[in-house]
């Protein structure tokens, strides 16, 4: 997410020879694949930062974890062969597998395993998901058997521990992964040259030759929109996973390429400092969603790509229910929670946007929809960087921010009283101690279903949709992923036909 810069713009491209045909370029380098990527990551241990483009590069490519989440949404063994569950749900029992040796030479084992997840949960751990790991308890039984005991019932492990965050690192190059990443994957880190673009090797060394069908791929960095699709024209970018949605109607009747579109379990939010005056009272967060049309919303933002959302919650996850309805849009209703909390209209806020375009898109309508309500609201756009040290993590200090929220779970986000919005509410703290020691499915979404309605009561943000995110790429690429339960580009999975 750091630096990013457009490779190609629309100037540049003046000297680029279009001439050659698509299938020339392909053929003449079906060992080789270029990928392109809105953000570029501020460094490749996605243990150690929480931007979601750090796991796109390196998940399952360099870096794997004991589980694989697939484009369905299952979860299948990788680096543990099998597991069992005891009745109580707490003890997971990982066989590994065998044979497995990280890029520097050192056997993969349950001293490894121990290693990564008593490190993620450590006190000095940076790791987004630490209160995850520092609920387990990791034991040795020997060197391809490990047992995790959880503090909490937690049904979805194997899917966390597919997540990024729960890489297995190598103990004696673990505190470089962020410049010089070491894995069991079947690609290593060729070369980075940032701003622009970053290049991953197929690993000799890998346990499976024949897993990687492409020898080279490359990423290239490009955040601006119009560029990216020139890049695919152009032929300088074979596939572009969550492409600027303003660019994707030009793709979709043209033969030379395929466009797919993903469903996702994320959530792009109004982000509202919950703890900074008037926000911290309940009538004003309702009177701002109040003013929000989600639908005009969603065709200015991301070009209708997005379904309306009440809370932190997505449709086609367990436990969903609709809570749309709790504060839908109604101009004047608004008006009157802003009097009835004794706001003195025009309120000044300030609105941090980093720089995708559903944020800086969305921002505008946004400003556009308050100002309706007399909320004049002045727009600061910042680098991710600065996002991810300013309003992430610069303690509370923003009013507003737009921001894709991709994990699947996090709803214990809201549990954590020190985190970026600043929502604080024993009841909601009490319903989710609660879901995560109830092993009942049915029980548990009932649950779930009661703190999505919660949330949206106390209005904890500006919950606006779940996004749909697209991808172009050319037609003759095969093994890309039809949906995104997570962000991730599988390299192993690709090819050409």
């Amino acid at each position: 997410m750091l630096n990013r810069r457009t490779l190609l713009t629309t100037a540049a491209l003046a000297t680029v020879p279009l001439a050659l045909p698509q299938a020339a370029l392909a053929q003449g380098r079906k060992d080789a694949m270029v990928i392109g990527m809105a953000l570029e990551p501020p460094g490749l241990d996605p243990t150690a930062g929480a931007a979601s483009a750090i796991g796109e590069i390196v998940l399952y490519n360099i870096l794997e974890t004991l589980t694989k989440i697939n484009s369905d949404g299952s979860v299948t063994p990788l680096l543990a062969e099998s597991w069992e569950v005891s009745p109580d749900l707490r003890t997971y029992t990982f066989k590994l597998r065998r044979g497995v040796k990280f890029q520097n030479g050192e056997p993969f084992n349950a001293q490894a395993v121990k290693f990564s997840f008593d490190r993620a949960g450590g006190e000095k751990s940076t790791n987004k998901d630490k209160r995850t790991f520092a609920n387990f308890s990791t034991q040795v039984v020997d060197d391809h058997t490990v047992v995790i005991i959880n503090k909490e019932i937690d049904p979805d492990l194997p899917f966390v521990l597919g997540q990024a965050t729960a890489v297995i690192v190598e103990p004696k190059s673990a505190d470089t992964n962020a410049t010089k990443p070491v894995g069991t994957g079947p690609y290593k880190l060729d070369s980075w040259n940032k701003g622009s673009s970053l290049v991953l090797s197929k690993w000799d060394g890998f346990r499976n030759p024949g897993a990687a069908k492409i020898n080279k791929v490359s990423f290239r960095f490009i955040a601006d929109p119009a560029a990216q699709a020139a890049s695919l024209l152009a032929g300088d970018v074979d596939a572009f996973p969550r492409i600027g949605t303003r660019v994707v109607p030009q793709f979709k009747n043209n033969p030379q390429f395929q466009v797919i579109l993903s469903g996702s379990r994320a959530k792009t939010i109004l982000a509202i400092n919950n703890k900074r005056k008037p926000l911290d009272d309940v009538r004003v967060r309702r009177a701002i969603l109040m003013a929000i049309d989600r639908k005009a919303l969603i065709e200015g933002a991301v070009d209708g790509f997005g379904v309306p959302i009440g809370s932190h919650y997505v449709p086609g996850a367990a436990g969903y229910v609709d809570t749309t309805g709790v504060n839908p849009f109604n101009i004047e209703k608004a008006k009157a929670l802003l009097a009835e909390a004794g706001v003195k209209t025009p309120l000044e806020l300030t609105m941090t946007l980093p720089p995708p375009p559903y944020a800086r898109q969305g921002g505008e309508m946004i400003v556009a929809q308050l100002a309706k309500i007399g909320i004049n609201v002045k727009v600061q756009n910042v680098e991710w960087a600065q996002w991810l040290s300013g309003t992430y993590g610069g303690g509370h200090d923003f009013d507003l921010s737009i921001v894709s929220h991709v994990e699947p779970f996090d709803l214990g986000n809201y549990a954590k009283a020190d985190y970026y919005w600043g929502y604080q509410s024993k009841d909601f703290n009490a319903l989710f101690d609660k879901i995560k020691t109830t092993g009942n499915a049915a029980e548990r979404n009932k649950l779930l279903g009661d703190a999505q309605r919660l949330l949206a009561s106390d209005a904890a943000n500006g919950f606006l949709f779940q996004p749909v995110w697209p991808t172009v790429a050319k037609k003759s690429v095969r093994g890309l992923w039809k949906d995104m339960p997570i962000f991730v580009n599988d390299l192993s999975a690709l090819s050409w036909s």
